[in-house]
């Protein structure tokens, strides 16, 4: 099972719950679709007991202090290109709409996993029915209310939307 989150934005609480959940729930991988914002949160993400991967958002500029306090937990980049049980899953934050839509189009990933908009939306490109768009919604809660997460089976592509 995969855990995917987005757009933290500094919400401790928030991610303390995240990082509980995935815990609880055993999953073996959390990816993170960037909007990390303070290199303070890195200790948080630390009491994860599973590999994480998580890209910079927009908002993240801080970026070498993010570098360096995430270093221990990954390698922190604008795009990740994954391969989880022989699915290829692209990682971006998503703020260039055209960029998300060519990932979807190009028929290489099976999944693409975005955030900023801080919308939930889980769907299947209408073209060729092959590539899932994950887009977690917002795990910091302010701007939906809603503090989201989504638990991905890349066995069967089965998902599940968590609400914190």
């Amino acid at each position: 099972m995969i855990g995917i989150m987005s757009d933290s934005h500094d919400n401790l609480t928030a991610i303390e719950d995240a990082v509980k959940f995935f815990n609880s729930e055993n999953v073996d991988l959390v990816i993170h679709a960037g909007d990390l914002i303070s290199p303070f949160t890195a200790q948080k993400f630390k009491r994860l007991k599973m590999p994480f991967e998580a890209i910079f958002g927009n908002n993240d500029g801080e970026r070498n202090g993010l570098k360096i306090a995430f270093s221990d937990l990954c390698v922190l980049e604008d795009f990740k290109d994954l391969n989880i049980r022989g699915r290829k899953i692209a990682v971006i934050h998503g703020t260039q709409s055209k960029i998300v839509d060519s990932l979807v189009y190009c028929g290489e990933y099976d999944v693409v996993v975005r955030g900023h908009t801080h919308q939930i939306d889980v769907s299947k490109d209408l073209r060729s029915g092959k590539t899932m768009v994950i887009n977690p919604g917002e795990v910091c809660g302010y701007l939906s209310g809603k503090k989201t997460l989504v638990l991905l089976d890349p066995e069967d592509m089965s998902y599940e939307l968590i609400e914190l």
